[in-house]
């Protein structure tokens, strides 16, 4: 006969169900320091943390109201958008030659998608035991990397803003008041081709989101840099003409740049 055939198990129906043991709560002073129980004790901590950050962030907004911009006008093309503070190191990667322009995508999906993929990933890349960042050389040398990347991105996106190149070139001009544009200039015809008229003006006064051209102290030659390479917050990629048309235009800007022959 094997062992366990014809083994029969049976029990008392006379033990009620009031003497089965219940699901008591495992009691947490055995491991002082070590563990505590989630409800109350540990919810009720990440709560009341969670309740000072809320409270400073409210008291944030009632001392210091958010700045608001003038209201939307529809008719003004001149007017370019920039994203929120959280997304200007994207908004400034865009501004290199490398990641715009035929390099777009990289600029756009490549490298912003790496970094993203890196960080959800991070946790399978790095299994050590050990929290010292001095044993994890590998993952706090990308984690600093990736924290200064944004740092400074921000921070160049906020120095090259169009106020910064207003009040390096001077105030927006005066309508009136500048010299008179030759519109029937081969130059200004392809300055109106090439749309630079939505953001610097037509009479190259500059613009809400573009500073005037008249008066400006940059050379032809750096205009002509700047028109496909960008700079500040006009992106590279925003010329679509020849060489020829680009010298024209350039030295058509330059003579009404500070000592420029049209600039009287």
């Amino acid at each position: 006969m094997h062992r366990g055939k014809g083994m029969k198990f049976v029990t008392d129906s006379r033990v009620g169900i009031s003497n089965r043991k219940q699901n008591i709560a495992k009691d947490y002073s055995e491991y002082p320091g070590r563990t505590e129980a989630f409800w109350p004790n540990f919810l009720l901590k990440e709560w009341m943390v969670g309740s000072v950050f809320l409270i400073g962030f409210i008291a944030l907004t009632i001392v210091e109201a958010p700045p608001l911009q003038n209201i939307a006008d529809p008719t003004n093309t001149s007017y370019i958008p920039l994203p929120d503070w959280y997304f200007l190191f994207l908004y400034q990667l865009l501004k290199y030659q490398f990641a715009a322009g035929d390099w777009i995508l990289l600029g756009t999906v490549i490298i912003p998608g790496l970094a993203f993929t890196a960080l959800l990933v991070a946790p399978w890349l790095d299994q050590g035991l050990e929290r010292r960042p001095a044993k994890r050389p590998v993952a706090i040398s990308f984690m600093l990397l990736g924290i200064l990347s944004v740092f400074y991105l921000t921070w160049e996106s906020v120095q090259t803003t169009h106020w910064d190149q207003v009040h390096a070139q001077g105030e927006l001009q005066i309508p009136g008041e500048g010299p008179e544009i030759d519109t029937a200039a081969p130059g200004y015809e392809i300055y109106s081709a090439q749309s630079c008229v939505n953001c610097h003006g037509q009479n190259l006064e500059g613009g809400a989101a573009a500073p005037a051209l008249v008066g400006t102290q940059y050379t032809a030659e750096e205009i002509a840099e700047i028109a496909v390479n960008g700079v500040g917050t006009m992106p590279a990629g925003q010329w679509d003409g020849s060489d020829e048309d680009l010298q024209a235009m350039s030295e058509f800007i330059a003579s009404y740049g500070e000592g420029g022959e049209n600039n009287k």
